[in-house]
């Protein structure tokens, strides 16, 4: 009888966990604690040259950490994984493993106004400079790549638009150009789409999101997906030259399929030190074990509300992947069969004012600046989240004054077409 691969929940519940050695506690412990003893001077030495792997600091890496690595890698399919403080420590990270002052690398615009952000500015300081694309446009993915481009990063769902986007198209360009593709996978999560499947050669997440799902603690991860040859081009000098803080040692030749995830913890996060707290990461993973039957229910109430809204006098459009006649339907259908997610945005034919006003009138929904809550969230991007963008930016990025974006929870869907009824009517 050939041996069974577990299915999605039963990787939720038990992948990267196993009852702890010392107590017998079937849940992973809060390992707090800043240090670790080691066996011998010798066992110390091995760890700081990378010639064994265990615990060093909690800086670096964590027992608690681990197991939510485990589980992550294990649900996206990749190699393997580093969890760190937030969804903008994990680009940090994965950017800084491959980038160079003066490099260049392409994005798509349709992307969370935060990562837009980072990039535009944030980044400049580290010499590290973004071009534009069309995510709906894939020539402009080609045009933008230059000799100083080291990489393409695009959202699987782009927020706030909950726009799908075509992850083996671009994945295309990506190899052809030699560099690898990064995609943040925080709207779909893996129970709806796994990218490494479709061409990605790096996923990430926003843990904060809906992998741990309750709005209670932050976290990231990047993903490592084993699927790129960092060596062969001679670009990424840091994965493929000897390394002077490793006594020569060359990263990629020496872990392979796992050297992208090795070289962000061991050199990224060992110097710039966005940590993931034990106790965030406990509760990520606690919240990770109902991924699957949440993201169904979100699914299902974001497509009933989709349907109302689509008939509601006060509502000019709405943009959901899910909806029959949305232009993204086909491709999340490809890329999402399980559905379109739980965020997407509509128009209130009042503008700017009608969105200010139903984010201040609803009662159960919560007006917050987040997504991916058990709960049901509102808000007006154009007046919070993409306030720094400009008028021509706030529409390349979906958020046009008239768009209230949803973050559909997993309360009575009966209930949550009420609240907004009455806080647009």
């Amino acid at each position: 009888m050939a041996e069974r691969t577990p299915g999605f929940d039963t990787l939720a519940l038990h992948a990267g966990q196993a009852p702890d050695p010392a107590t017998g506690a079937r849940i992973t412990p809060i390992y707090q604690t800043t240090a670790y003893v080691f066996n011998d001077v010798q066992h110390a030495s091995d760890l700081f040259a990378l010639r064994a792997f265990g615990n060093i600091y909690t800086r670096i890496m964590n027992p608690t950490q681990g197991a939510l690595e485990g589980k992550v890698t294990a649900l996206e399919g990749g190699t393997a994984s580093l969890a760190v403080a937030s969804g903008h420590a994990a680009q940090l990270l994965a950017f800084h493993t491959i980038m160079q002052p003066g490099d260049e690398f392409v994005a798509a615009r349709q992307l969370y106004g935060g990562s837009i952000n980072q990039f535009s500015h944030s980044f400049k300081s580290f010499g590290w400079h973004v071009v534009w694309a069309d995510g709906d446009d894939l020539s402009s993915f080609e045009k933008a790549i230059s000799p100083k481009t080291k990489a393409i990063f695009i959202e699987s769902l782009a927020n706030p638009g909950g726009r799908v986007m075509d992850i083996a198209g671009v994945a295309k360009i990506a190899q052809k150009a030699g560099i690898p593709l990064i995609v943040d996978n925080t709207m779909a999560t893996p129970y709806l789409c796994r990218p490494i499947e479709h061409g990605a050669n790096i996923v990430l997440h926003s843990l904060t999101k809906f992998m741990g799902g309750h709005g209670n603690s932050m976290g990231g991860v990047l993903v490592d997906g084993g699927n790129f040859d960092w060596s062969k081009s001679g670009r990424y000098p840091l994965l493929s030259e000897p390394n002077g803080s490793y006594h020569g040692l060359k990263l990629h030749e020496t872990f392979g399929n796992i050297a992208f995830a090795i070289a962000a913890r061991v050199l990224g996060l060992r110097d710039l030190g966005p940590s993931i707290a034990p106790l965030n990461a406990f509760l990520i993973l606690t919240g990770m074990e109902t991924l699957g039957l949440r993201m169904q229910r979100h699914c299902d109430n974001a497509l009933k509300v989709a349907e109302w809204l689509s008939k509601h006098p006060n509502v000019s459009w709405v943009n959901y992947a899910g909806l029959p006649g949305d232009k993204y339907h086909a491709l999340q259908k490809k890329y999402c069969p399980r559905g379109a997610g739980a965020v997407f945005t509509f128009g209130l034919k009042g503008g700017y004012d009608a969105g200010v006003r139903a984010v201040s009138s609803v009662k159960m929904l919560s007006h917050l600046a987040n997504i991916g809550d058990t709960r049901s969230l509102i808000i007006h991007p154009a007046s919070t989240t993409h306030s720094q963008l400009n008028a021509d930016q706030l529409k390349l990025a979906g958020a046009s004054p008239d768009v209230v974006r949803l973050s559909i929870g997993l309360e009575d869907v009966e209930d949550i077409i009420a609240d907004l009824d009455q806080a647009i009517s």
